[in-house]
């Protein structure tokens, strides 16, 4: 679990936030991993305990440079490589003013990949992989296929070597429910570290 959009950026505040505000909870990993059913599963038993909390997905495909990467990753349409890096990093930064303020309410934001698949999944460019295809639809989007899945999932392990990042390893290859409790217990902890703690950068 992580956060924001490369080295030395964002959310550095000046002097501590009033009051409780909410965690940012990352779920990243390698396609058909369960990162989308286990985002909805968070979201819905933290608001059952009282949480404030809300989903996002990245890329977020309802903006106009959402469009264009939603008509990129579906195969309808070609963008030049540094060019389409530069739309997925732009539609995370095209959020941050609405996310520092959910963030600053006192809302906590489980966000379906974000800045750390930013990283493998460019790298990659220049879980088990056969669970993940097994989940079905596997091979139906642009980076969805086996060799390159494999490529990203050796960046995810490089960057888990990096002791500066905060993250938390669960294995994808249990039972939902199992999963989702490991999830579920760890983003408690989250959620309490960071009540009274200013909005920081996510990595140096």
């Amino acid at each position: 679990m992580g956060g924001p959009d490369g080295p030395g950026q964002w959310w550095r505040e000046g002097a501590a936030m009033a009051g409780r505000r909410g965690a940012l909870i990352v779920l990243e990993g390698v396609d058909r991993a369960g990162k989308s059913t286990q985002s909805r599963k968070l979201v819905d038993a933290l608001c059952a305990e009282g949480h404030r909390a809300e989903l996002l997905r990245f890329p977020e495909r309802s903006t106009e440079i959402g469009k264009l990467l939603s008509s990129y990753l579906e195969k309808k349409s070609e963008v030049e490589d540094h060019s389409v890096h530069l739309l997925f990093s732009a539609n995370r930064w095209e959020h941050v003013p609405l996310m520092k303020e959910k963030l600053s309410q006192g809302i906590t934001l489980v966000v379906d990949r974000y800045a750390f698949s930013g990283v493998a999944f460019t790298s990659a460019k220049e879980l088990q992989l056969a669970e993940a295809a097994a989940r079905g639809e596997f091979g139906r989007e642009r980076y969805e296929s086996g060799p390159f899945q494999q490529r990203a999932l050796q960046r995810f392990q490089q960057l888990l070597a990096d002791p500066s990042l905060p993250w938390k390893t669960v294995n994808a290859s249990r039972s939902i429910e199992d999963v989702h409790r490991e999830i579920r217990a760890l983003s408690e902890d989250a959620i309490r570290a960071a009540a009274h703690r200013p909005l920081g950068q996510l990595w140096a």
